[in-house]
């Protein structure tokens, strides 16, 4: 069927959204038109104030709103311990587990040559003025168990190190190709307070950090 060019135009903007395929964005888009014409406008100007409004922390590269996010900006975290994460959303389930109150550095992605995904595109050079910050003392290194989490673990924990900073690995738990924003909260409290050294023999200092 040939719908008409706003229409269509619709659809397709649904489809950017992952997850989304055709027959969802049509359910998702005849809803709106349907039944919650409302909900749409609302939809709409959020996504345009959050579009417009929202940036990235200039510490952690966490979303925020002109300046620091709330997690840097909060007095009560521990600057000695920094856990470098590959997403937002993993930052909200290691939050969820509770066993993490140090500061947060978020990459937005993980090393991948053949995808044009690079250290510029990491904030590698911002990551490396974080290692500079005085106090700090142990980098958590929380990115996934695939082969590109673990190679992009591999290259901070290298630059952690020249920095004499003390570099440790996730583990217990965590599957092999998982991706830590779906392992639940028990999980990952475990993986965070059984992490290792990286680069060294003998186990990390677990426990809550």
């Amino acid at each position: 069927m040939q719908f008409t060019p706003r229409l269509q135009h619709l659809l397709q903007a649904l489809r950017a959204l992952p997850g989304v395929g055709n027959k969802t964005a049509q359910r998702m888009a005849f809803h709106l038109l349907e039944r919650d014409r409302e909900g749409g406008r609302a939809l709409a100007e959020a996504l345009a104030a959050a579009l417009r409004d929202v940036g990235r922390c200039p510490r952690c590269r966490m979303f925020a709103e002109g300046g620091l996010c709330p997690i840097c900006a909060s007095a009560s975290r521990d600057p000695a311990t920094l856990c470098v994460v590959e997403s937002p959303a993993d930052v909200m389930a290691i939050e969820e587990s509770a066993s993490f109150r140090g500061l947060y550095f978020i990459l937005h992605g993980r090393l991948s040559p053949l995808d044009g995904i690079g250290p510029d595109e990491l904030g590698v050079g911002q990551f490396a003025r974080a290692l500079e910050q005085p106090g700090l003392r142990e980098v958590i290194l929380a990115t996934s168990a695939t082969v590109e989490g673990e190679a992009t673990a591999a290259y901070l924990a290298s630059l952690a190190r020249e920095q004499g900073r003390r570099a440790t690995r996730i583990a217990h738990g965590v599957p092999i190709g998982g991706e830590l924003e779906y392992v639940d909260s028990g999980t990952l409290s475990r993986a965070i307070t059984g992490r290792t050294s990286v680069g060294q023999e003998g186990p990390g200092q677990g426990g809550p950090v």
